[in-house]
Protein backbone atom coordinates (compact mmCIF):
# COMPACT_ATOMS: atom_id res chain seq x y z
CA UNK A 1 0.00 0.00 0.00
CA UNK A 2 1.15 3.54 -0.73
CA UNK A 3 -0.40 7.12 0.15
CA UNK A 4 1.59 9.74 -2.01
CA UNK A 5 0.94 13.46 -0.56
CA UNK A 6 0.95 16.29 -3.07
CA UNK A 7 1.35 19.87 -1.92
CA UNK A 8 -0.90 19.08 1.32
CA UNK A 9 -1.83 21.70 3.89
CA UNK A 10 -4.14 21.74 6.88
CA UNK A 11 -5.19 25.04 8.64
CA UNK A 12 -7.31 26.36 10.96
CA UNK A 13 -9.41 29.90 10.27
CA UNK A 14 -6.34 31.17 9.13
CA UNK A 15 -3.55 29.72 10.42
CA UNK A 16 -1.48 27.19 8.46
CA UNK A 17 -0.26 24.23 10.85
CA UNK A 18 1.62 22.98 7.98
CA UNK A 19 1.54 23.24 4.01
CA UNK A 20 3.30 22.60 1.01
CA UNK A 21 4.14 19.11 2.55
CA UNK A 22 4.94 16.36 -0.54
CA UNK A 23 6.19 13.08 0.64
CA UNK A 24 5.65 9.43 -0.43
CA UNK A 25 4.71 6.39 2.52
CA UNK A 26 5.18 3.26 1.39
CA UNK A 27 4.44 -0.24 2.98
CA UNK A 28 6.88 -2.33 4.91
CA UNK A 29 9.09 1.46 5.77
CA UNK A 30 8.38 3.21 9.51
CA UNK A 31 8.13 6.53 9.69
CA UNK A 32 8.38 9.03 12.50
CA UNK A 33 6.55 12.33 12.74
CA UNK A 34 8.14 14.93 14.70
CA UNK A 35 7.73 18.02 16.39
CA UNK A 36 7.09 19.68 19.78
CA UNK A 37 4.00 19.48 21.57
CA UNK A 38 1.65 21.80 19.41
CA UNK A 39 3.52 21.32 16.72
CA UNK A 40 0.63 19.42 14.61
CA UNK A 41 1.78 16.17 14.48
CA UNK A 42 -1.53 14.57 15.32
CA UNK A 43 -3.60 16.52 12.95
CA UNK A 44 -0.89 15.79 10.13
CA UNK A 45 -1.47 11.98 11.18
CA UNK A 46 -5.57 12.64 11.25
CA UNK A 47 -5.09 14.14 7.47
CA UNK A 48 -2.92 11.11 6.39
CA UNK A 49 -5.40 8.66 8.09
CA UNK A 50 -8.24 10.53 6.26
CA UNK A 51 -9.99 11.47 9.13
CA UNK A 52 -9.84 15.11 8.40
CA UNK A 53 -9.68 16.61 4.81
CA UNK A 54 -6.43 18.79 3.67
CA UNK A 55 -7.01 22.54 3.54
CA UNK A 56 -4.85 22.45 0.19
CA UNK A 57 -3.20 19.58 -1.96
CA UNK A 58 -4.23 16.22 -2.51
CA UNK A 59 -3.48 12.76 -1.07
CA UNK A 60 -3.94 9.23 -2.81
CA UNK A 61 -4.44 6.19 -1.17
CA UNK A 62 -3.14 3.13 -3.55
CA UNK A 63 -3.14 -1.00 -2.88
CA UNK A 64 -1.16 -2.69 -5.91
CA UNK A 65 -0.87 0.37 -8.03
CA UNK A 66 -4.92 0.60 -8.02
CA UNK A 67 -6.16 3.70 -6.37
CA UNK A 68 -8.22 3.05 -2.96
CA UNK A 69 -11.23 5.52 -2.03
CA UNK A 70 -10.41 7.49 0.90
CA UNK A 71 -13.94 6.59 2.21
CA UNK A 72 -12.02 2.70 2.51
CA UNK A 73 -9.27 3.54 4.04
CA UNK A 74 -10.18 2.92 7.46
CA UNK A 75 -10.44 -0.94 6.70
CA UNK A 76 -6.63 -0.91 6.11
CA UNK A 77 -5.83 1.02 9.21
CA UNK A 78 -5.38 0.83 12.75
CA UNK A 79 -4.48 3.19 14.90
CA UNK A 80 -3.86 4.11 18.53
CA UNK A 81 -3.81 7.43 19.93
CA UNK A 82 -4.24 9.05 23.88
CA UNK A 83 -7.18 11.01 22.77
CA UNK A 84 -9.10 7.93 21.02
CA UNK A 85 -11.61 6.76 24.13
CA UNK A 86 -12.41 2.71 24.53
CA UNK A 87 -15.88 1.91 25.51
CA UNK A 88 -15.26 1.76 29.34
CA UNK A 89 -18.76 -0.26 29.81
CA UNK A 90 -17.07 -2.98 28.51
CA UNK A 91 -15.20 -5.88 29.95
CA UNK A 92 -12.18 -6.58 28.70
CA UNK A 93 -12.89 -9.90 26.82
CA UNK A 94 -15.51 -7.98 25.41
CA UNK A 95 -14.17 -5.28 23.98
CA UNK A 96 -11.63 -7.36 22.58
CA UNK A 97 -14.50 -9.04 20.87
CA UNK A 98 -16.04 -6.29 19.95
CA UNK A 99 -13.09 -4.50 18.36
CA UNK A 100 -12.53 -8.09 16.05
CA UNK A 101 -16.39 -7.62 14.93
CA UNK A 102 -14.84 -4.69 12.80
CA UNK A 103 -11.04 -5.75 12.24
CA UNK A 104 -9.72 -9.32 10.96
CA UNK A 105 -7.27 -10.52 13.41
CA UNK A 106 -3.62 -10.93 12.96
CA UNK A 107 -3.20 -15.10 11.80
CA UNK A 108 -2.77 -17.19 14.95
CA UNK A 109 -4.28 -14.81 17.23
CA UNK A 110 -7.66 -14.89 19.31
CA UNK A 111 -9.27 -13.12 22.41
CA UNK A 112 -7.39 -15.18 24.74
CA UNK A 113 -4.04 -14.96 23.24
CA UNK A 114 -4.61 -10.76 23.48
CA UNK A 115 -4.95 -10.73 27.11
CA UNK A 116 -2.13 -12.98 27.65
CA UNK A 117 -0.40 -10.56 25.47
CA UNK A 118 -1.52 -8.10 27.82
CA UNK A 119 -0.82 -9.99 31.28
CA UNK A 120 -4.56 -9.11 31.99
CA UNK A 121 -6.49 -12.28 32.67
CA UNK A 122 -7.68 -11.78 35.95
CA UNK A 123 -8.96 -8.94 34.56
CA UNK A 124 -10.87 -10.26 31.65
CA UNK A 125 -14.01 -9.55 33.67
CA UNK A 126 -13.26 -6.19 34.55
CA UNK A 127 -15.14 -3.28 33.31
CA UNK A 128 -12.53 -0.63 31.54
CA UNK A 129 -13.72 2.33 33.12
CA UNK A 130 -11.82 0.57 36.43
CA UNK A 131 -8.66 0.02 34.42
CA UNK A 132 -5.39 2.38 35.20
CA UNK A 133 -4.41 4.84 32.42
CA UNK A 134 -1.54 2.48 31.43
CA UNK A 135 -3.62 -0.46 31.50
CA UNK A 136 -6.16 1.56 28.72
CA UNK A 137 -2.81 2.35 27.02
CA UNK A 138 -1.62 -1.42 26.62
CA UNK A 139 -4.84 -1.81 25.67
CA UNK A 140 -5.02 0.26 23.00
CA UNK A 141 -1.83 -0.40 21.55
CA UNK A 142 -2.63 -4.39 21.25
CA UNK A 143 -5.87 -3.98 19.53
CA UNK A 144 -4.41 -1.82 16.72
CA UNK A 145 -1.22 -4.05 16.48
CA UNK A 146 -2.93 -7.80 16.89
CA UNK A 147 -5.06 -6.03 13.77
CA UNK A 148 -4.75 -7.21 10.40
CA UNK A 149 -3.98 -3.96 8.43
CA UNK A 150 -1.23 -3.03 5.99
CA UNK A 151 -0.98 0.82 7.69
CA UNK A 152 -0.57 0.71 11.36
CA UNK A 153 -0.62 4.54 12.68
CA UNK A 154 0.80 5.52 16.36
CA UNK A 155 0.33 8.50 18.41
CA UNK A 156 1.93 9.14 21.24
CA UNK A 157 2.08 5.48 21.99
CA UNK A 158 3.96 5.20 25.10
CA UNK A 159 1.25 8.12 26.91
CA UNK A 160 0.85 6.37 30.41
CA UNK A 161 3.22 3.64 30.32
CA UNK A 162 6.29 2.56 33.05
CA UNK A 163 9.36 1.63 32.08
CA UNK A 164 8.08 -1.96 31.88
CA UNK A 165 5.75 -1.08 29.36
CA UNK A 166 7.72 0.79 27.60
CA UNK A 167 10.05 -2.07 27.03
CA UNK A 168 6.85 -4.48 26.73
CA UNK A 169 6.11 -2.01 23.71
CA UNK A 170 9.64 -2.36 21.79
CA UNK A 171 8.71 -6.27 21.55
CA UNK A 172 5.40 -5.18 20.35
CA UNK A 173 6.72 -3.34 17.66
CA UNK A 174 9.64 -6.06 17.39
CA UNK A 175 6.56 -8.28 16.55
CA UNK A 176 4.02 -6.85 15.08
CA UNK A 177 5.20 -4.48 12.56
CA UNK A 178 6.82 -6.02 9.78
CA UNK A 179 5.83 -5.96 6.28
CA UNK A 180 3.45 -3.03 7.17
CA UNK A 181 3.51 1.09 7.28
CA UNK A 182 3.76 2.10 10.78
CA UNK A 183 3.85 5.97 10.96
CA UNK A 184 4.86 7.16 14.43
CA UNK A 185 3.88 10.40 16.05
CA UNK A 186 6.25 11.79 18.99
CA UNK A 187 8.84 13.86 20.25
CA UNK A 188 10.10 11.07 22.10
CA UNK A 189 13.67 9.06 21.19
CA UNK A 190 12.36 5.71 22.46
CA UNK A 191 9.12 6.01 20.81
CA UNK A 192 10.17 6.22 17.59
CA UNK A 193 14.47 5.30 17.41
CA UNK A 194 13.52 1.88 14.95
CA UNK A 195 12.31 4.20 12.65
CA UNK A 196 13.73 4.38 9.12
CA UNK A 197 12.42 7.77 8.14
CA UNK A 198 11.92 11.34 9.49
CA UNK A 199 9.40 13.82 8.79
CA UNK A 200 9.57 16.94 10.97
CA UNK A 201 6.41 19.62 10.67
CA UNK A 202 8.54 21.79 11.60
CA UNK A 203 9.72 22.29 8.02
CA UNK A 204 6.44 23.03 7.05
CA UNK A 205 5.23 25.63 8.23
Amino acid sequence: MKIELENIGRRFNKEWIFKQVNYQFIQGESYAILGPNGSGKSTFMQVIAGNLSPSDGKISYSIDNRILDVAKVFEHLSLAAPYLELIEEFTLRELITYHFRFKKLVEGWDTDRIMQLLDLNKSENKEIKYFSSGMKQRTKLALACCADTPLLFLDEPTSNLDNQGIEWYHQLINDFSKQRMLIVCSNQLHEYSFCTNHLTIQDYK
